[in-house]
């Protein structure tokens, strides 16, 4: 099977899977795992080169989202067969791995790792629940307009002991998402997260907007990366659980 996967989260389930070899293309974002790079690219997120993946002629092309629905109609329309999955929640994730090992003839490995996965975040939820304060949680996808997290990072969030502030706003369209200056001054955050997709965070930028809310005057603010965040795949699990629960765990315990 020749499989051309228009985002990053498929190509790192495929090689979780030992699927690589099935693989003929890749959005120019790949990160994970490093040697991925080394495919064609043939895609960005909402742009793809229609007639350099006609033109490989691929039994499959996977992608993700409703911002990706012209490009699938285009190639519908050129008589590619596409999926394309819009997994919003940690579990609509984990049946994302396992659709994508179904269709790879890998079953089992896929059940295997969703039962990885499902421990790590069972392990990570005994160790939060034993927390005597659960601090509040600011997380920033993008700063102009402010938008915050969509909903399987604010499953995350609360998984490993933090409250997300707009867990009210956890829709899949950014502008569902939008939030402004006096919100996140009102509410307060203990911590603050910038993971902007595309571009590095500007730490300073928050000093310098909520400059009294807990999270600045206690030095809690941190830049988290887009690759494992903004990803709806295996790296939420695989480094985005640690990483997110070390910080929250760092606040819990200074604030209790």
């Amino acid at each position: 099977m020749k499989i051309i996967c228009l985002t990053e989260e498929t190509v790192e389930t495929l090689y979780l899977l030992g699927r690589e070899d099935f693989i003929l293309g890749v959005s120019q974002y790949v990160e994970r795992p490093p040697e991925a790079k080394k495919h064609p690219i043939v895609s960005q997120f909402i742009r793809s080169d229609i007639e350099k993946i006609v033109a490989m002629k691929p039994d499959l092309v996977i992608g993700f989202s409703d911002l990706q629905k012209d490009i699938a109609s285009e190639l519908i329309g050129r008589g590619v067969s596409v999926l394309v999955t819009n997994q919003r929640s940690l579990d609509e994730i984990l049946n994302n791995i396992l659709l994508i090992s179904r269709l790879v003839g890998e079953e089992q490995k896929g059940l295997d790792l969703v039962s990885l996965f499902k421990s790590k975040m069972d392990a990570i939820k005994r160790k939060s629940d034993l927390f005597k304060f659960r601090p509040k949680v600011y997380f920033e996808e993008w700063d102009h307009p402010r938008f915050s997290c969509i909903r399987w990072v604010s499953e995350l969030i609360e998984v490993c002991g933090g409250v997300n502030i707009f867990s009210d706003k956890v829709g899949s369209l950014a502008k569902e998402r939008e939030v402004n200056d006096e919100e996140i001054i009102f509410k307060n955050p203990d911590l603050i997260f910038g993971c902007w997709c595309g571009k590095k965070v500007n730490l300073d930028s928050f000093m310098t907007r909520y400059p009294n809310v807990n999270a600045i005057q206690n030095k809690c603010i941190w830049e988290l990366p887009p690759a494992i965040f903004l990803q709806p795949g295996p790296a939420l699990f695989i480094d985005g659980l640690d990483q997110m629960f070390e910080k929250i765990e760092t606040v819990a315990n200074l604030t209790a």
